[in-house]
């Protein structure tokens, strides 16, 4: 029997508000916890499944701009 992480994060996140989502990845970022990393992860892929052309794009641009410096 397998674990599926991404499963169990989604389950977990599932029908959070706003608040509640930028409260988790203001937590993640602030603690710098490893553990965390895998949430952020498949709150990542949910917006990305859920963005337009042009917000995957601006998402990509912005990404790259962070990694810059």
């Amino acid at each position: 029997m397998g674990f599926n992480l991404r499963s169990a994060i989604m389950a977990n996140i599932q029908g959070n508000s706003e608040d509640q989502v930028e409260a988790t990845i203001l937590d993640a970022i602030q603690n710098g916890e490893e553990k965390m990393l895998p949430g952020l992860g498949v709150m990542f892929e949910v917006c990305w499944k859920e963005a337009s052309s042009e917000q995957k794009n601006e998402l990509c641009e912005l990404i790259s701009q962070g990694l810059q410096g």
